[in-house]
């Protein structure tokens, strides 16, 4: 698993965001600035869709006020999915989407979480990340159900925290 000080792994992956859909690395989006990268088991599922992504795209300006310079959500869906979720839920334009349509990311990145028993294949964890130029500056991964130590709230703690 990415841990505290390593780089990030180079993953081919789609962007979504207000631009449109393009083909990208995670180091051309997420190496740049203070990014929280927040990842997802999948789109549309409930405690993404009414708990997770929310939290993020309430919590949109004060995150960047902490100094954050962009949110990036990923998870295991193609980019239509990614977009057809970014724009239901009004966060096109205020978050930006990785689509991992085939889970490299998410086995790169050591967060890969195997939901095979629920018909859904391999994901990603509920988790969050936070980065600074390209280097991980701390990782949050819940280890039970819900949104707790990965949520916006305990990312705001987290840089209030590091910035005193």
């Amino acid at each position: 698993m990415i841990e505290r000080g390593s780089a990030l792994p180079s993953v081919p992956t789609k962007l979504v965001n207000a631009d449109g859909i393009a083909d990208t690395t995670t180091t051309d989006v997420l190496g740049q600035g203070l990014v929280v990268l927040f990842t997802v088991p999948g789109a549309f599922t409930p405690t993404c869709h009414v708990n997770h992504l929310p939290g993020f795209l309430a919590n949109e300006a004060k995150l960047r006020t902490a100094g954050v310079t962009r949110i990036v959500c990923a998870s295991v869906n193609d980019h239509h999915v990614m977009k057809a979720w970014a724009e239901n839920t009004g966060a096109l334009g205020h978050i930006d989407f990785l689509a991992d349509g085939n889970g490299a990311m998410a086995k790169a990145f050591g967060l890969q979480l195997d939901l095979t028993v629920a018909g859904m294949g391999p994901r990603f964890a509920r988790s969050a990340v936070l980065i600074r130029d390209g280097v991980v500056q701390d990782v949050f991964v819940e280890d039970g159900p819900g949104v707790g130590a990965s949520g916006a709230p305990a990312i705001l703690m987290a840089l209030e925290a590091a910035n005193s």
